[in-house]
């Protein structure tokens, strides 16, 4: 996308000169110049005068008048990207500015097609796709821990590689992730090296930050040490879902046994979620738990998978006594088998080890559920006279989960 016909609203912090800045803008481009101080002032009137499709804030110091800027903008013109030109070095600068709103930071000086480039890339994902192509973003939830949402993520992801998809894991338990561990694979790059990479965050680079299964899945891993889960903040997080639902096929999501901020991020931004849960008291309690909130925070139940481990364990617990607790019956129960820890232990999945056992037919069988799910959506989107014979009939879907639980 070219920047041509553009407009531009440019705010400058006094002392930073605008030439260079100008030099990568096109020279018939309409360019609206103002103050900082002028643009904090007198925002709405400026916005007016501008209507501009893209804000570039220039700035050298840790201005708060920058920040309020960004966030005055933001509150007026939503749908406006916002981008931080910063001369020199912005640490320290950059997370309050990806706070307050802005959609990139761009260190200067820079030459100016470089910074043209890097402009046209924050107006492409503005303009991009638009929500409803986006790829299916799965969050593997579970109020508790060592219920198998590592195992249903790494297992969903190798099987629907097996399929031909491309699928990206995000591991997201920031402190104690484990999803590097579940798929033998080593942290040579991980969200927190991401996060504080600096830079225009696009496709390309946070490509370059995945690490690649043999399966032909992609991970981004966890942080190695547990103080680096404070370089991972929600805006950034938002900014990386969005990224990786552009390029894959679908996206995975492993997330920490709690409603934390991270994890409320990532059900805001989710197409799917599906909850992990064990056949035990303790566990089913959390679940039911779990279930409530997502309740309360307006998901309906039947949107939800549930996925049920050990789900053959003679506990004195009958299925229908689990559905009545609940309020839902699982969608896949998942056998109880040597196989996993066996597959865990050599840093694969059971997927892979034992394909035919009870355990890995259950994961694929929830592979397919999404395969199909994606498809119907595909389908929808590229056809809207065939949307609702897609979404009218219930009973395919019921027959579905029906089917997924017989395996």
């Amino acid at each position: 996308m070219s920047l041509v016909g553009a407009r531009f609203l440019l705010l400058l912090e006094p002392g930073l000169e605008g030439g260079p800045i100008r030099a990568a803008l096109p020279p018939t481009a309409p360019v609206h110049v103002a103050e900082l101080a002028d643009g904090l002032a007198r925002a709405s009137q400026v916005l007016d005068e501008a209507r501009p499709d893209i804000v570039l804030v220039g700035c050298w110091s840790h201005s708060e008048p920058a920040l309020g800027v960004i966030r005055d903008i933001v509150a007026r013109r939503a749908d406006t990207p916002i981008v931080v030109l910063y001369q020199g070095n912005p640490n320290g600068f950059m997370d309050p500015a990806f706070d307050a709103g802005a959609d990139d930071l761009i260190t200067l000086p820079a030459p100016p097609t470089q910074l043209a480039f890097s402009l046209e890339k924050v107006l492409v994902r503005r303009r991009g796709p638009a929500q409803g192509a986006l790829s299916p973003l799965i969050a593997i939830l579970g109020p508790k821990g060592g219920t198998g949402k590592t195992l249903t993520a790494c297992n969903l992801a190798v099987a629907l590689a097996a399929r031909h998809a491309r699928p990206v894991v995000v591991d997201l338990d920031l402190q104690f992730g484990d999803v590097g561990l579940a798929l033998g694979i080593r942290p040579t790059r991980t969200i927190y090296d991401l996060a504080v990479s600096g830079g225009t965050l696009d496709g390309e680079k946070v490509d370059s930050y995945l690490v690649e299964h043999e399966s032909g899945a992609r991970v981004l891993m966890a942080p190695i040490r547990p103080d680096q889960a404070a370089a991972v903040n929600i805006s950034f997080l938002r900014r990386v879902f969005e990224i990786l639902r552009s390029s894959y096929d679908f996206v995975i999501v492993d997330t920490p046994p709690a409603f934390t901020p991270e994890v409320i991020a990532s059900i805001d931004a989710s197409s799917d979620l599906c909850v992990v849960g064990m056949l035990d008291a303790l566990s089913l309690k959390d679940t039911k738990i779990g279930l409530e909130t997502l309740s309360q925070m307006g998901y309906e139940l039947d949107a939800i998978r549930l996925v049920l481990n050990r789900a053959d364990t003679s506990v004195g617990i009958a299925q229908h006594e689990v559905e009545h607790l609940l309020g839902k019956a699982p969608d896949v129960l998942v056998p109880s088998d040597r196989a996993i820890p066996r597959a865990i232990t050599d840093g694969q999945t059971v997927v892979e080890t034992a394909p035919r056992s009870g355990a890995a037919r259950a994961f694929v069988g929830l592979a397919e559920y999404y395969l199909a799910e994606s498809k119907a959506a595909r389908a929808a989107a590229e056809a809207p006279a065939a949307s609702a014979i897609a979404t009218e009939p219930s009973a395919p879907a019921d027959r579905r989960r029906t089917l997924l639980r017989r395996r």
